[in-house]
């Protein structure tokens, strides 16, 4: 049996109870080292064999894995965050497929999760942004070109563009042409939840000095949006006069 697990934005406690447990009964661990907490591989039980993936090419893990389905062993695939954001999972759940190996799928803390928990956000704000675009920008893996940044800062919602901390200087200009304004506020966040986290606050306008500033190249979330600043409405949810399934409105 395989397990893909999502292990979580990087503080190794943030890591699901199910994740952990797979974890530690496991007989073989496949983990995305370039990534994952190293820490997380300290749950593993003595004996277990644990693999790099930052090292090895899709044969080469899917030939562990087949290996150890020759022993019945259990493998464990560590992904970083959540396996469903830019995991490429898909790929080795084909090649499994193609195999008849079993494989189950746990989820994960994303990094954008933990990102907003750092900045203290909710990316969601009422009469400011009700919808979250989760993008990159292209670089060796391309972005369909009706999937541009320009495209969707039309729509003036709240972006969270993974793998592009080291290119803000386009990231900034393709921002402003798609119709955000340079005042608008943004914020990189380099490795969230881990231990050396940094939270950077800017503006579309500063995106790149601001990065260029720290030396944030890689391993960071860019966020953008008015979320981030200090507009908005509070919800109708806690609203005394506001009927709900559970509470009657409050007699003025």
């Amino acid at each position: 049996m395989v397990h893909f697990v999502g292990a979580g934005s990087g503080a190794p406690d943030l890591i699901t109870l199910r994740g952990k447990n797979l974890i530690e009964n496991a007989d073989v661990i496949i983990y995305a080292g370039s990534l994952v907490n190293p820490e997380l591989l300290n749950y593993a039980k003595d004996g277990c064999e644990i693999y790099d993936s930052s090292r090895l090419s899709l044969d080469e893990i899917i030939n562990i894995i087949v290996s150890a389905e020759g022993d019945t062993k259990t493998t464990v695939r560590l992904h970083t965050g959540d396996p469903s954001l830019y995991g490429a999972v898909r790929e080795q759940m084909k090649r499994l497929d193609g195999l008849n190996i079993e494989y189950d799928v746990c989820p994960g803390v994303s990094s954008m999760c933990g990102a907003a928990s750092s900045l203290k956000a909710e990316y969601t704000v009422p009469s400011v942004s009700q919808s979250v675009i989760i993008t990159r920008m292209a670089g060796r893996t391309p972005v369909p070109e009706r999937e541009s940044i320009e495209s969707f800062a039309s729509h003036g919602a709240t972006m969270v563009i993974f793998l592009s901390a080291g290119m803000t200087q386009e990231l900034s200009e393709r921002l402003i042409k798609g119709g955000y304004p340079p005042k608008t506020p943004a914020a990189i966040v380099y490795k969230a939840t881990w231990e050396d986290e940094l939270v950077l606050r800017c503006t579309v306008g500063t995106l790149h000095e601001t990065a260029e500033k720290h030396g944030i190249t890689k391993t960071a979330l860019i966020t953008v949006g008015g979320f981030l600043g200090n507009e908005g409405e509070a919800s109708k949810l806690y609203d005394a006069s506001f009927e709900t399934e559970y509470r009657k409105p409050c007699a003025k």
